[in-house]
């Protein structure tokens, strides 16, 4: 991996997942809503003076979302920043 370049995408991991969930109380709160489910599907990686995770998450049905395939939503992009 390049230094500063982004990673390719990569199915989540039990790591990624554990980000995930140190970051979800700071999205319900920023989007004011409970999600339920909060699930991380695949990720990005960054390494800069730190790591970045751009983590792809699905957080359940949600309102004004389009639909895509059967039925399903589209999951939502969150961005966790590491260190």
């Amino acid at each position: 991996m390049m230094c500063g370049a982004p990673s390719a995408t990569q199915p989540a991991t039990a790591e990624t997942q554990h980000i995930a969930d140190q970051v979800r109380s700071q999205l319900e709160e920023k989007e004011n809503k409970k999600f339920p489910v909060f699930k991380a599907v695949s990720f990005k990686s960054q390494v800069v003076a730190g790591t970045n995770y751009f983590i792809k998450v699905e957080c359940g049905p949600q309102e004004g979302l389009p639909r895509t395939g059967a039925g399903r939503k589209p999951p939502v992009q969150a961005r966790a920043v590491w260190s």
